[in-house]
Order: structure tokens, then sequence, then C-alpha cells
């Protein structure tokens, strides 16, 4: 169309008209006189503004998801850490049962040895001293600890102090090579002298070449003077082997510990000696013997076998 006065005129007319019919649709709200027209454009348009719609959602929910990724990306990061947290939760529950464990056995041994403890925690294993079997607990001097005192935990004897520090001490434990302690066995009472061999049984030499030992006998430990670096009565282990006497002044047995050396945690530091010997009551009950299964067979014989003094024909 050319732009002349008649087509600008014919323009604003129009611009005029959808005006006035957008006010008469507006005031009219569902009684306007152009709803027939409106529904009657929307049948005829209503298909291909569909189609146009159909073919431009996937690619507003392409753009959506990308807007949202983020937010999705920051739930499963949270959801990751909250996961991580809940397993660091339940290590810890179990490591807090596992040590409270500990301590209820330990308090248990103290009980009935009437030993006066101190409570420690291993915070370090091996110090710098050789190859010796050693490990650091977190209480000094300032806890009332000096050397040679004796060194237990819930099933048995650990070792003793060695050096001491402000807040820190050395153990040197039981199954050191220059770690000795005095024994006694359980019942018959023979005594004897308990040396470490590192991951080897504990070798224990007895005073009496005689004495009828066999494996399953178990040990405590005899104390010392003024007991110190020992008190008596705490549980060293078991027989597991007993050499045969050879002549010999002395008769040598090996015996497994009570304390696992490479499971370390909380251990308590005897401060204060029993006033008597607990002898033999601070041993764990002896385990009672599995009982062997009895088969009986009985032989029910068949129909068709033969009665004496017949042949089977």
């Amino acid at each position: 169309m050319r732009d002349t006065r008649e087509s600008r005129l014919l323009l604003v007319l129009l611009i005029a008209i959808a005006f006035a019919l957008i006010t008469v649709d507006i005031r009219g709200g569902q009684d306007s006189p152009v709803d027939g027209a409106r529904q009657a454009a929307a049948t005829v348009f209503g298909p291909i503004e569909n189609g146009v719609s159909s073919a431009v959602d996937p690619v507003g929910n392409a753009i959506a998801a990308v807007r949202d990724s983020g937010s999705r990306h920051d739930r499963v990061a949270q959801l990751e850490r909250d996961n991580a947290a809940l397993k660091a939760k339940l290590g810890s529950d179990d490591r807090n049962r596992s040590r409270l464990k500990q301590l209820d056995k330990m308090i248990k041994v103290a009980g009935e040895g009437q030993y006066g403890i101190k409570g420690a925690e291993v915070i370090a294993i091996g110090a710098a001293q050789g190859f010796s079997w050693t490990v650091t607990i977190d209480v000094g001097a300032r806890d009332g600890i000096t050397r040679d005192m004796t060194v237990l935990n819930g099933d048995g004897l650990v070792g003793r102090v060695t050096t001491v520090g402000p807040h820190t001490a050395t153990v040197l434990l039981a199954n050191d090579p220059d770690f000795t302690v005095g024994t006694r066995m359980e019942s018959s009472d023979e005594l004897g002298f308990a040396s470490g061999q590192g991951d080897s049984p504990l070798r224990v030499e007895l005073l009496n070449a005689k004495a009828k030992i066999k494996k399953g006998d178990r040990l405590v430990t005899f104390g010392s003077q003024a007991d110190k670096p020992f008190v008596p009565g705490v549980p060293v282990g078991v027989v597991s082997r007993v050499d045969p006497s050879g002549g010999d002044l002395t008769r040598t047995v090996y015996v497994k510990p009570f304390v696992s050396f490479t499971k370390l945690d909380i251990l308590g530091v005897v401060v204060t000696a029993p006033k008597s010997d607990p002898r033999d009551t601070v041993l764990p009950p002896k385990p009672r013997p599995t009982p062997t299964p009895t088969v009986t067979v009985t032989v029910t014989p068949s129909a068709n076998a033969p009665v004496d003094g017949q042949q089977q024909q």
C-alpha cells in the first residue's frame, strides 16, 4: 500500500475501531458482544497455536531444565554431604561403643583387683626408641603418673611406665624383648619369669623344672617389692605350649597373652596398689569345654533281608 493521505486516515480509523472493540469487550465481560467472534477465531487459529506450542514446548522444557539444574545439583550435593555426615556419625558411634565396652571391662578388672587406676588413651605407638614395643598415653606427671607403674586394660597386663613427661608417658609393652615380669601359675602357685618375644608368645621360665604344667593353665603377675613396677594378680596369659623337661634347672613354657598388643586404645595406670594380693580373683571365668556330640547308629533289617540259616532266593 502506498503511503498516501487516504491510507493514513484508514490506519487511524482501524486503530480507533480496535480500541473501541477492546473497550466494549472488557466492559461486557462474559456477555461481550464480540465473544462469538473471539470463539470463531479460536476455532480457526487454535490448531495452529497448539502446533506451534508443541514444537516450542521441548525447547522451553530444556531451558527450564537447564535453569533448574543448578538447584538440582545443589540438592544432590547436599544429600551426599548429609549421607557422609551420617556415615561419620555412625562410625563415631561404633567407636564410642567400643571404647565404652573397653572402659567397662577395665573398671571391672580394677574393682576385682582393688587397683586404683588412672584412665588413659593411647595417642601414639612406637616412640623413637629403636625397635621397642611402646605406646604413648595422654597422662603424665601432672596426673600423678611416675616411672615403674603397672599398666593394664580390661584384658590384663599391658606393660609398665618407663618415661614420664608433664602431660604424656611412655609404656613399654609386655611383648617387648626387654620386658620381664614375675609370674605365678593359677592354683599351683608355680613361680616364673615371663619375657616378651614381639609377635610370638611370651616365654616363661618356671623356677621348678619338675612343675606339672599343661596347655590351658593361666598366669598372673606375682608382684614386685613395694608394688613397683608390678602389682600382683594382674592376668598375664594362657599356656599355649610346654617344652619337655630336659633335666635343666628351669622349665620353659610359652604363654599367649590375654592382651592384644595391636589393639590398644583405653588403658589404666595403677596409681594405688591393692592392700592385699587379689590372687586369682581377677582372672576371667574359664571357658566351658564344648561337649562332643555322640552319634548312635541303629541298624534296622529290611523286609527282604534273609533270615538266619536261610539263603536268599
